[in-house]
């Protein structure tokens, strides 16, 4: 249906969408978006040290392993479509003919918001190199003249996930989403991560921590809305407004 509300998650590896943005998936599912994740690698070289260190492993069972791992946390979040493109990792590459593909995505998806990485990562270059891919994408899907005849993209928000170590890369967030009431999805979704389980406290930390965040901006000092759990993203573009 036209009417429907959209989004786009563009995920450099089959775990990304999970830690980062897990909460704002599962809310806005239950606020009745379409909620497309694209996993542009499973992250099979360089995020899966668990499936390796296994006897008899091979490139492409630690695939299908990470797979069935995203597979089931998007469906702990009610994700309504998720793709895989299965570029490789470590490092993640994409040239014109994957680029036009995630180009198709976005216009097919239409979405009214786009998320991904922090444009800056020295850790893991894949994850600044998938927004930096994002954000070509979202330029040629507004180009008239690529496809002539197909409905071009309108100018989405793109909205950058934090990062493992945001003090590391240059990201600084301007957004605070209350996910308590779908943190139980989001915690389901981490623990069907079972090949970096070393990170699922990590990230039930950081949402706590968010959360004192909102609360702390939401009303000021202790008198803001009693959020549990939240998650910090970092608008690229101008947001526009008829009143503060």
């Amino acid at each position: 249906m036209a009417d429907v509300k959209t989004a786009l998650v563009i995920s450099a590896h089959a775990a990304d969408f999970v830690w980062r943005a897990g909460g704002a998936i599962a809310l806005h599912q239950k606020l009745g978006y379409e909620v497309t994740v694209c996993c542009l690698s499973y992250g099979e070289r360089g995020e899966s040290a668990k499936l390796w260190k296994q006897g008899g492993m091979t490139l492409e069972k630690v695939k299908a392993a990470r797979r069935i791992e995203a597979e089931n946390a998007a469906a702990a979040l009610d994700v309504h479509d998720i793709q895989f493109f299965d570029l490789g990792d470590y490092p993640l590459e994409m040239d014109r003919e994957g680029k036009d593909k995630l180009v198709d995505l976005i216009r097919a998806v239409q979405p009214a918001f786009m998320m991904s990485h922090s444009h800056y990562d020295p850790y893991n270059t894949d994850h600044a190199y998938a927004t930096k891919v994002a954000m070509e994408c979202r330029m040629i899907a507004q180009a008239w003249g690529h496809k002539p005849g197909e409905q071009v993209l309108g100018a989405p928000q793109l909205y950058l996930f934090e990062p493992h170590q945001s003090e590391q890369m240059q990201w600084k967030p301007d957004t605070f989403l209350d996910i308590t009431d779908v943190w139980d999805k989001k915690r389901a979704a981490i623990e069907s991560m079972q090949g970096q389980e070393h990170l699922w406290q990590f990230y039930t930390n950081l949402a706590e921590n968010r959360g004192n965040h909102f609360r702390r901006n939401s009303g000021g000092q202790a008198g803001g809305r009693p959020a549990r759990y939240a998650e910090g993203f970092q608008s690229v573009y101008p947001r526009t407004v008829d009143e503060l």
